[in-house]
């Protein structure tokens, strides 16, 4: 039996990258897996299916509360409650000044990447409470440890995501719910494929010397999934390949 056999995983941002690398790792251990993205993710469902697996696509925008509701109407007719969510749909911005920042660029970052994280926790904690435990899984990012250049607006959201996980963490731990946060370095992923020179600089700021690979992310994702994590809650995963230790 897999890690996560007979359980239902939500993952978000599940069409490339981090969260498409987490929904098939999830899917290889047992789980049956809700990929949402906001154009759907049928190149992940097919997969998994392809491999064995129980998957189901659904085109989510998480910013709005009513695409969470209607995505759990889904998750329910198919699979049943929700054991697992895993919130990685995020946004990035490169080479931002504060200053240049408008308004609507900062609701754009700050919807998806915290706002779409907030209700969708806020979704799922009511049956998980009733089920007795679940686990919650946010992705952030080193710069919410660090000074990273050019992106405040995602640097603001991702350090919230750690400060609002630990107090749903601390409110829920007696209810056997886990909520914890992975925080990658810099990824090879769609985000960082855009400018070479600037992925030059940046394997060689990193002391592993490369950037991480999504499935690396994937793995610590699934520990904290699976019942290994059980005394695991509050706490914020830094992956990054040595960039935090410098």
């Amino acid at each position: 039996m897999g890690r996560l056999e007979g359980k239902v995983a939500i993952v978000t941002g599940a069409r490339s990258g981090i969260g498409q690398a987490t929904a098939i790792r999830f899917a290889e251990e047992g789980a049956k897996v809700v990929c949402c993205a906001r154009r759907g993710a049928d190149d992940t469902v097919n997969e998994i299916k392809q491999q064995g697996g129980e998957a189901l696509s659904v085109k989510t925008d998480v910013s709005r509360l009513e695409d969470w509701r209607d995505l759990l109407n889904k998750t329910h007719e198919a699979f049943g409650d929700v054991d697992i969510l895993c919130n990685i749909a995020g946004v990035a911005e490169i080479g931002t000044n504060i200053l240049d920042v408008t308004e609507e660029h900062w609701n754009n970052i700050l919807n998806i990447n915290l706002k779409g994280l907030f209700f969708g926790m806020q979704a799922v904690l009511p049956e998980m409470v009733k089920n007795g435990g679940g686990k919650i899984l946010n992705c952030s990012s080193i710069s919410a440890h660090i000074g990273v250049e050019g992106v405040p607006c995602y640097t603001a959201s991702k350090g919230a995501i750690g400060a609002l996980s630990r107090q749903v963490a601390m409110q829920y731990a007696d209810k056997n719910i886990q909520v914890n946060v992975v925080s990658p370095g810099i990824v090879a992923t769609d985000m960082t494929s855009g400018d070479p020179e600037l992925i030059k600089a940046l394997m060689a700021f990193t002391p592993a010397g490369r950037l991480g690979q999504p499935r690396e992310i994937a793995h610590l994702f699934l520990f904290l999934a699976s019942n290994e994590s059980d005394w695991i809650t509050g706490q914020d995963f830094l992956i990054d390949g040595g960039w935090s230790a410098k």
